[in-house]
């Protein structure tokens, strides 16, 4: 596995109306796309920072992921996502690796990527994203 950038840093919020005029009205920002991803139950809001994007995402579920995290932790940075060229390549070369995958195969993911989960007991504690286009 070779990531050719950042894709996205995820940060899980209570509320995607509460939290998106921090981005834009004290850093700047502009978001540019809101988006519900049904399978994974939440809403995304996007904000891009040069290569790197923000993905905002607010749970629709509060037995999602997401609103478990939010739950535990009051929200906060989720998950680091990477850009491949090839996620279901990616994800075999972590597993043969010897790293833990939450996704032995690739499943849709916001803004139409393919996206895949590596877990945090084989990442250093950070859940890791991998995404690359369809």
């Amino acid at each position: 596995m070779k990531p050719s950038h950042i894709e996205h840093i995820g940060i899980a919020v209570k509320s995607l109306e509460e939290a998106i005029p921090f981005y834009e009205k004290v850093l700047g920002l502009e978001c540019y796309a809101v988006e519900e991803v049904v399978e994974q139950k939440v809403k995304t809001a996007f904000f891009q920072v040069g290569q790197t994007k923000i993905e905002l995402l607010e749970s629709t579920d509060p037995e999602g992921p997401i609103g478990k995290f939010v739950a535990k932790t009051g929200g906060g940075m989720h998950h680091l996502a990477f850009a491949v060229e090839d996620v279901q390549e990616a994800l075999t070369d972590a597993q043969e690796a010897g790293c833990q995958v939450i996704d032995k195969t690739p499943r849709d993911g916001a803004e139409g990527l393919k996206i895949g989960f590596l877990h945090p007991k084989s990442t250093q504690r950070v859940l890791t994203e991998i995404c690359g286009k369809k």
